[in-house]
């Protein structure tokens, strides 16, 4: 506590010539300054203090201070802390500086509240539009005075492609539909024979426009839509939302809730991490790898609908706890379930770490460096097996996990076999969380009473899901509506570093590299 102290007042003390205004919260605190300083500021922050950019929020204030608003929120780690940089932004002029060239992360962040809101980044050395392809016809639908006219024409624009000077290279265009029954995205090589040069991604096809959709809900009513962000993401997307509700509060939920939360949480992350081992396999042919993966997954889904009711554990976190108890013969169950997972799983990596043509189609292929996931802010699986240590479970502690004990697995090999192994030693610590959750359920209620929350009042939550951390944003309105709901998934930030990994590869390799990464299109198209 005096660390956090002595680093928060001296973080303070260089701001101070830069303060427009500050506002402190239990975990964060918020510093306004004029746009003209952002720079210096986030540097500083960033820079200096080895911040880690959590999230950026465009807001439409023009209802509440007669300005748009942006929101920096920086993590300390090392302190379990957030620092916000805001500034204010005039209709006359909604343009500010751009820092993509100082923190690459930003690249997608600033194109966005472009997109969305109309606020022009300067200096961005990409003005090409993220979300709304092509021509917009100056359309922001998440401007407070958006009239919904129904769909707008777009032209396809690929002006943000890679143009290749030599007749060397072939450009093979994949997508945005699929042979699969996947997601659509949009993938450009560029190629020498079989080599790839560079990849451009394009995403954001199915853009569903859940955040506008959220203003104006109740809790309740948000509830159903963020559970459908992404279907198997929807318990850490729940997380982040209830603990967001919790926080504007100013509640604490239960113990045996706080427990159960960590519960369903591992057993998400758990079946997730097991059939994801199962598709990488796929990505190269082994069937045996693809099937065992599948069936294991599938045992897991059954196991969650017999003790929830759902295979996706969906309706189960609320704000203010959980909506579903375990009896002790479900406990039993479960403990007995996992113990035969636990062995059948074992085997499966047996047979997939001992074959030697696995090995070297993973050894090796799709690496990336630690420098590439630092200055992307990569999270999760794609940053560990690079060597970044970041896991929100410890590093920003929520439900029980300060309770529980767990490893934070890392790799630094940053290839296709790192990630796997990273996915394999999480499952087993899954397994291992579950078993300390059960022995130490504490007895009690589940639910507290979500209490008025005072309009305007703005809040974090987080959750580190299969994939890595979730970050929700809200801002209230009044009486417990949503005036902006912001969600920063595990996807929109490590979807940047998947070309990075792709360079220098073959093409065959691509799906391989692509399944190793296992990100969701539905959570970046939010």
């Amino acid at each position: 506590m005096e660390r956090r102290r002595r680093i928060l007042k001296e973080i303070e003390q260089h701001i101070q010539p830069l303060l427009l205004a500050k506002i402190e919260k239990k975990q964060e605190v918020l510093f306004e300054v004029h746009k003209e300083h952002l720079l210096p500021a986030c540097q500083y922050i960033h820079g200096e203090r080895k911040a880690r950019l959590f999230t950026m929020v465009g807001n439409d204030e023009r209802q509440i201070n007669g300005s748009f608003s942006l929101y920096y929120v920086f993590a300390i780690d090392e302190i379990h802390f957030f620092v916000t940089i805001k500034i204010a932004l005039s209709q006359v002029d909604p343009t500010f500086p751009s820092l993509a060239a100082y923190i690459p992360t930003l690249d997608w962040y600033e194109r966005e509240v472009n997109d969305l809101l109309g606020l022009r980044a300067i200096g961005h050395p990409n003005r090409v539009p993220l979300i709304l392809h092509g021509d917009s016809l100056g359309i922001h639908p998440l401007c407070k005075d958006y009239v919904d006219t129904g769909l707008v024409a777009q032209t396809p624009d690929m002006t943000d492609t890679v143009e290749y000077m030599g007749e060397d290279v072939t450009q093979i265009p994949v997508g945005p539909i699929h042979a699969g029954i996947i997601e659509p995205g949009h993938f450009r090589f560029g190629a020498v024979g079989d080599t790839i040069l560079h990849l451009d991604a394009k995403l954001f096809y199915t853009h569903r426009g859940i955040e506008k959709t959220l203003e104006g809900k109740t809790v309740q009513e948000a509830r159903f839509l963020i559970e459908r962000i992404c279907c198997v993401c929807n318990v850490s997307h729940s997380a982040s939302f209830a603990q967001a509700v919790e926080s504007a509060a100013g509640i604490e939920i239960s113990q045996r809730a706080k427990f159960l939360r960590c519960l369903y949480l591992e057993l998400e992350r758990l079946y997730n991490h097991v059939g994801d081992v199962g598709n990488v396999c796929s990505g190269y042919g082994f069937a045996v790898g693809s099937s065992q993966g599948a069936r294991l997954k599938e045992a897991l889904l059954q196991l969650n609908e017999r003790l929830t009711g759902h295979r996706y554990l969906r309706g189960i976190i609320v704000p203010g706890g959980v909506n579903c108890d375990l009896d002790e013969a479900e406990l039993v169950l479960l403990m007995e379930s996992i113990n035969e997972i636990d062995v059948d799983f074992q085997e499966f990596v047996d047979i997939l770490l001992g074959h030697e043509i696995a090995m070297d189609r993973m050894e090796t292929t799709g690496k990336l460096s630690l420098q590439q996931v630092d200055d992307f802010e990569a999270v999760g699986i794609a940053a560990r097996a690079s060597g970044r240590d970041v896991d929100c479970r410890r590093d920003f502690p929520y439900a029980a996990y300060e309770q529980l004990d767990f490893a934070v697995v890392l790799q630094t090999e940053g290839d296709v076999l790192a990630r796997i192994k990273v996915r394999i030693v999480e499952a087993f610590n899954s397994m291992l969380l579950i078993r300390q959750i059960l022995s130490r359920l504490p007895k009690g209620a589940i639910q507290t009473d979500i209490p008025l929350i005072e309009p305007y009042t703005s809040s974090l939550g987080w959750s580190e899901s299969a994939r890595g951390e979730n970050v929700h944003w809200i801002m209230f309105d009044k009486n417990n509506t949503i005036y902006r709901y912001r969600v920063r998934s595990a996807a929109y930030s490590n979807w940047p570093v998947v070309p990075l990994a792709v360079a220098g590869n073959i093409i065959p390799d691509f799906p391989l590299i692509n399944k190793s990464f296992e990100l969701c299109y539905a959570c970046c198209d939010r």
